[in-house]
């Protein structure tokens, strides 16, 4: 039994190795040489500056106003792209859930498609065919309502990549929950519906608790995701006007690539890797709490 015992232990190994190994690789070797350079002088414009800076990376960002400004708007962007996207989602998984839409599988495909589409292509396509103010699609919706077309990109930045990052992400809630829904058993809400419930009380009370826990699987997700959003920025408003639409991930692409301090740029990337982990931990214990309760 032992030597068996061991064998399988040796063929679980040579089976896990890799798959663990190319984590070590890609994953923990790139989070702790970031987590060197965040405290170190490290400048590509002065490469012979070098020697170590403590915690003065660190100070630097906290200090820099637009860091600050990228967190609050990393803030802002992640909570109301995840409202938006699981209230609508939610709508959308109800509206096409119901018998009585026609045509609804290839209406569950077209909702379905912007998740499919890259950040980058999001971005242009909404830049240049839907928000130009000089030849985009709202800009000629406007002009027929006898509106001045709005720069949205310039005016309203942020607004504009929360609008983005809805219509993309969207599709993922609405897939997730469109598929909670139709595991609902109908028997209990023929019997809620004969007990006189109306529409809403049967969502209310019979619906919605059924999908406590793909919600929260949306929410964590989706958060985790909304924290590194970087494309889209980079694409439609390069993180301006000014810092007006900068996030976390575009002040630290701006630190290294722009200003070339790896330093600093290090100790960003430190920073945004804790307040992920800070979100994501706070969403699983929530999750497993509501779990708990739930059995």
């Amino acid at each position: 039994m032992s030597s068996s015992l061991q064998n399988r232990r040796l063929r679980s190994i040579a089976l896990i190795g890799p798959a663990a190994l190319y984590l070590f690789v890609w994953m923990i070797v790139p989070l702790a040489m970031t987590v060197y350079y965040s405290f170190r002088r490290y400048n590509l414009i002065q490469p012979f500056v070098k020697g170590n800076a403590g915690f003065s990376n660190y100070a630097k960002i906290i200090g820099d106003p637009n860091f600050l400004a990228g967190l609050v708007n990393t803030l802002i962007l992640v909570s109301s792209c995840l409202i938006l996207t699981v209230v609508i989602g939610l709508a959308f998984a109800v509206i096409y859930n119901s018998e009585h839409v026609i045509g609804k599988n290839l209406l569950r495909t077209l909702a379905a498609s912007p998740f499919f589409i890259m950040p980058v292509v999001t971005g242009l396509v909404w830049k240049n065919l839907m928000m130009n103010p000089s030849f985009g699609l709202l800009a000629a919706l406007q002009r027929g309502l006898g509106i001045t077309p709005i720069a949205f990109l310039s005016q309203m930045p942020l607004a504009s990549i929360i609008g983005i990052v809805t219509w993309q992400w969207t599709p993922f809630a609405m897939l997730v929950l469109l598929a909670s829904l139709s595991s609902v058993p109908e028997d209990i809400k023929e019997a809620a519906y004969l007990d006189g419930a109306g529409a809403w009380k049967t969502f209310r009370h019979i619906i919605l608790p059924q999908l406590g826990r793909p919600l929260y699987a949306v929410i964590m997700l989706e958060t985790i995701f909304f924290l590194i959003i970087f494309g889209q920025i980079y694409v439609a408003t390069s993180g301006g006007p000014g810092n007006a639409s900068t996030n976390l991930p575009y002040y630290i692409y701006l630190q290294a690539f722009s200003a070339y301090d790896i330093g600093a740029a290090s100790a960003g990337a430190v920073v945004a890797v804790i307040l992920a982990n800070i979100v994501a931990i706070s969403l699983v214990r929530m999750i497993n709490a509501n779990i708990r309760e739930d059995t």
